[in-house]
Order: structure tokens, then sequence, then C-alpha cells
């Protein structure tokens, strides 16, 4: 779990653009996240209960702050489609301050 003031990014695939809209919403709509990006076209090659799958997806791109992570985590599970959703986070080893200060204002302390 990240433990610094530096925002985060949170990586997690959805299996379409209705999917990726609606966890998006929610997540910004409740301060979870202060942005997410949606990246259509994805191609994802994966072993799935013992077969090689490929899916097209949608990205996510989340930017939180790193105390509003754990929260995000819980919610983005129950907004899920999948059985076992991506859920990557990324700790910046730097960021533009500015924008830093933007995310962690947008994603209050939980």
């Amino acid at each position: 779990m990240p433990t610094s003031t530096l925002p985060v990014l949170v990586l997690s695939t959805c299996p379409d653009e209705a999917s990726a809209d609606a966890i998006a919403q929610a997540l910004v709509g409740e301060r979870l996240a202060a942005c997410v990006t949606r990246l259509p076209g994805a191609r994802s090659t994966y072993r799935w209960q013992g077969q090689v799958e490929q899916a097209t997806e949608v990205q996510l791109l989340i930017k939180t702050g790193a105390a509003t992570y754990p929260a995000l985590v819980e919610r983005l599970i129950e907004l899920h489609p999948y059985e076992l959703p991506e859920v990557l986070v990324v700790e910046p080893r730097d960021h533009y301050r500015p924008y830093g200060l933007w995310v962690n204002e947008q994603t209050p302390d939980r």
C-alpha cells in the first residue's frame, strides 16, 4: 500500500466502454479518484483457468491520492464486472507538484 503523499496511479482493465464509463463516473463522483483516463482498444493476452485467452479491453488509468487508495480499491472491486479485476498501483518517483496537489485536493483522506 502506498505510504507517501504523492499521487498514485491505479491500473485496471474493463471489458467494454459501458463498464469503464460507469466505474470512472462512480470513482470521480465519489471523490475516490481525481481523474480516470479510458484507453479503448487495448488487446490483452492472458492465461485464465488453464487456457490462453485474448480480449479487447478498455484500460483505465486512475489517478488518486495515496491516502485514498484503500477506499478506491474496495469500491473498484465492488463496481467491477470481472471475477478477478486487475488492480495495480504505481507510485511515482516524482511528479509535477501542482498536479499532485490537485489530485490530493480532489481525493480527500478517508
